[in-house]
């Protein structure tokens, strides 16, 4: 374990503690989150050491915190729709298998994904920020979680296909290395940037496969920090 994530660090006090975190929780149910797998993962991870020291104090806030790099941690009610959206159907949940993050940032969304599926990929581009989630996820000791410092618009073919996939950044058009990786009946979450709108705007879509066809479902209006292709 890491000297800076010790176990009083990981357990929290005062606003960072597991009382905090189940008011969040309640707050998603609120909102209408409803799988009690993801809630009890959003209540088990400890969100307070993904982010700035001083910024601890508002880590369970309903709201997205800057994490260096022009990047953000985005607000919990985003990660748990997208989430709950890769896992459960009109018919009930769906294990999400071998899973693909685009764009790791701090490592808390890396974090819920390995509490939830038995095989998480994760890949952001920025050489520092990976750096910073791996020393974030250190005291954690995940065992079935793999960082990789990479193109995430490029996926990762050479761990493909994946059951599940999941983007935090919006991309400007629907990455087709992505769309190729995705196994027959998985399903991917991705920010969209939609085209010809008057304004800038973005919708988090999901795309699941049928074979040679892949269906596209709108949900909700969402603001994300750019997909950007290539790594630095």
């Amino acid at each position: 374990m890491s000297a800076a994530h010790g176990p009083r660090q990981l357990a929290g006090i005062g606003m960072t503690s597991q009382r905090t975190r189940a008011r969040m929780v309640e707050r998603l149910r609120e909102q209408g989150i409803r799988d009690e797998r993801l809630l009890g993962a959003m209540g088990a991870v400890p969100r307070h050491i993904f982010v700035e020291e001083a910024l601890a104090s508002r880590a369970y806030e309903d709201t997205a915190l800057p994490i260096g790099f022009g990047q953000t941690i985005s607000q919990p009610y985003v990660v748990a729709r997208m989430i709950e959206a890769l896992g459960v159907t009109d018919t009930g949940a769906r294990p999400l298998g071998k899973v693909l993050e685009v764009g790791t940032g701090c490592g808390y969304q890396a974090a819920l994904l390995a509490q939830l599926a038995p095989d998480v990929y994760s890949v952001e581009r920025l050489r520092a920020l990976s750096d910073r989630a791996r020393a974030n996820l250190r005291g954690l000791r995940i065992s079935n979680l793999r960082l990789v410092h990479g193109d995430g618009y490029a996926g990762l073919k050479e761990a493909a296909p994946f059951d599940s996939i999941i983007v935090a950044a919006a991309a400007r058009a629907i990455p087709d290395a992505l769309v190729e990786q995705l196994a027959n009946g998985g399903r991917m979450v991705l920010p969209l940037h939609m085209p010809g709108a008057a304004r800038e705007e973005q919708r988090l879509m999901l795309f699941e496969r049928n074979g040679r066809t892949v269906l596209q479902t709108e949900l909700d209006s969402v603001r994300f920090v750019p997909l950007t292709a290539g790594k630095g």
